[in-house]
């Protein structure tokens, strides 16, 4: 696989064999770091590309930071900025998907606060195949983490261990992903994706309360549900056993962007097939994220100036 001629770290971009980060540092041995995933798209006609919400995630990197009693915090302008220079020096012009990362970089015990270190990321994203045919999933053995025990509403490195167990249980037997309960048996998420039914002409969702992540592009299909599809959104505990009375249901996240879900534990959602709620979300998602339509262009930030 080819990568990016640079990355970032710490206070300037190096050349892609330089970025490296110490054994030693506690965010390598122990996971302490907090990061955000983002997309920037191109714009063949527009000469362009656009990092799809850049101030939204930034602000959830400033919260996971605080969170996480980083000695400093990384102000989420500043570390924007440093995205978009990165992107700028690769000089993309094809999808790219973006890791921002800040990390623990001090020696000591796992409680260790500083100092911090901060990494980016881009890296060309081709099409995934299962966003135009869809995924299989099944209900995990492994549970959702509760925030009793880690908070899943912050994007701390740690805690997607518990969504790479279920995905590789999943791979194992024979499925594309998985999808987690909370510790009340109620649906909470798939590993590092939200997750949406369509039942009854509404759009159901688990609420922020079910161990879940407070995504961003959930919180983005929510508002395209309602002004493109002209579809409710209901926020509510989902049953596992409700899948198989959906018409349709899909998965969605930076990584996933909108994915339909065609069958969970191999009983079919609907028709088994792509419906047409799922096709007009993703044609109004990828056509703001694009910038095909020039609604929403507050969630844009142009990368070339």
């Amino acid at each position: 696989m080819s990568h990016p001629k640079f990355v970032y770290l710490n206070d300037r971009v190096v050349p892609w064999e330089e970025g490296r980060v110490h054994v030693a540092s506690v965010g390598f041995r122990f996971g302490t770091g907090v990061f955000e995933g983002l997309r920037a798209y191109w714009n063949p006609e527009k000469e362009q590309m656009f990092v799809l919400q850049l101030a939204e995630h930034m602000q959830r990197l400033e919260y996971s930071q605080k969170f996480m009693r980083f000695d400093t915090m990384l102000p989420g302008p500043e570390v924007g900025g440093k995205i978009l220079e990165l992107l700028r020096a690769n000089a993309f012009k094809k999808n790219v998907h973006i890791m921002s990362t800040v990390f623990v970089e001090g020696f000591g015990p796992p409680s260790t606060t500083g100092p911090i270190g901060l990494s980016i990321l881009a890296a060309p994203r081709h099409d995934i195949p299962r966003t135009g045919s869809g995924c299989t999933a099944h209900i995990s053995s492994w549970q959702r983490i509760p925030d009793t025990a880690m908070p899943m509403r912050v994007k701390c490195n740690a805690n997607y261990q518990n969504g790479r167990l279920a995905t590789l249980q999943a791979q194992a037997d024979g499925y594309d992903t998985a999808i987690l309960l909370n510790s009340r048996g109620k649906v909470a998420e798939g590993p590092g994706m939200c997750l949406f039914m369509i039942r009854d002409g509404k759009a159901v969702t688990p609420p922020v309360t079910s161990d879940i992540l407070e995504s961003i592009t959930r919180k983005t299909v929510m508002t395209l549900c309602g002004r493109y599809l002209d579809m409710e959104v209901v926020e509510r505990d989902i049953d596992r056993s409700e899948f198989a009375a959906a018409d349709e249901a899909f998965f969605c996240g930076t990584a996933w962007e909108v994915t339909p879900l065609t069958s969970v534990d191999r009983l079919p959602v609907g028709d088994g097939e792509i419906g047409p709620v799922v096709r007009r979300l993703q044609d109004v998602f990828f056509g703001i994220a694009t910038g095909t339509l020039d609604d929403h262009a507050e969630w844009r930030t142009p990368v070339y100036v």
